[in-house]
């Protein structure tokens, strides 16, 4: 590890990394090609102390990591969708009927509430056919892709012309959903909760902070590994046919 070091690469080596970058509030997914360096100076931390806290992160082994770079294309994909998916949907729900509640009662005090009300609707509105897109088209073409490069089917048909397609419109819609994680924290100053606040505003700002952590590594599952490796499955694939 070195300055120049990427976060993306960082995180790939090292996913115990996250918990630092979530601590820092280091982008790790959407800016995931920003050198270390780059990241620090944007939060304004120090590079010495992020880089102590990766050591120690690194030789405490304070989390059972899971080495994601190494899982098959399938695995890494079902794991998105029955971890991340199924998550995203079921807290927006959640955090839709709970965002009524609380606005319903501090609405009036804390006006900054129907902003974060607009904003988590957008997050939704967004998000949900997102999702579906990737498992409804490209996910099973992924699945197919290491099905061809593993010799178990044929090299599948590309609708959208190459994997890079639908793929630069996925992490174009996550740089979407990023910025709207951001204009949340921002509107909130950080998920503070007022004195004032009753037990269901504690739980909708610790839910939605909750949500942008689960969306970081989802998104940085996406981002990092699985569509990379993607794109290099489709490659290779290519060569051999063009070689053949």
């Amino acid at each position: 590890m070195n300055s120049a070091t990427t976060v993306r690469e960082l995180v790939i080596q090292m996913p115990e990394a996250t918990r630092v970058f979530e601590k820092f509030k280091i982008d790790y997914c959407c800016g995931g090609n920003t050198s270390l360096v780059e990241a620090c100076s944007k939060v304004g931390v120090d590079l010495r102390e992020l880089e102590q806290e990766l050591e120690h992160a690194g030789t405490a082994k304070q989390i059972q990591a899971t080495d994601f770079a190494e899982m098959t294309l399938p695995v890494l994909i079902d794991h998105i969708v029955t971890k991340h998916h199924l998550f995203t949907r079921e807290e927006m729900v959640r955090l839709d009927a709970l965002m009524t509640k609380v606005v319903s009662v501090h609405g009036d005090k804390h006006t900054e509430l129907h902003e974060v009300s607009a904003l988590l609707k957008r997050l939704g509105e967004d998000l949900n056919p997102h999702m579906l897109k990737e498992e409804r088209v490209l996910f099973p073409y992924i699945v197919q892709l290491d099905r061809s490069a593993t010799g178990k089917a044929s090299a599948p048909f590309a609708p959208f012309g190459t994997v890079k397609n639908p793929v630069r419109m996925m992490m174009m819609e996550h740089d979407a959903a990023g910025e709207i994680l951001r204009e949340l924290r921002s509107v909130t100053s950080d998920y503070a909760i007022p004195t004032d606040a009753c037990i269901s505003y504690k739980t909708l700002y610790e839910a939605v902070e909750a949500l942008e952590r689960d969306l970081h590594q989802h998104i940085h599952l996406e981002n990092n590994i699985l569509f990379p490796k993607a794109v290099e499955f489709e490659e290779s694939l290519l060569r051999a046919t063009q070689e053949g």
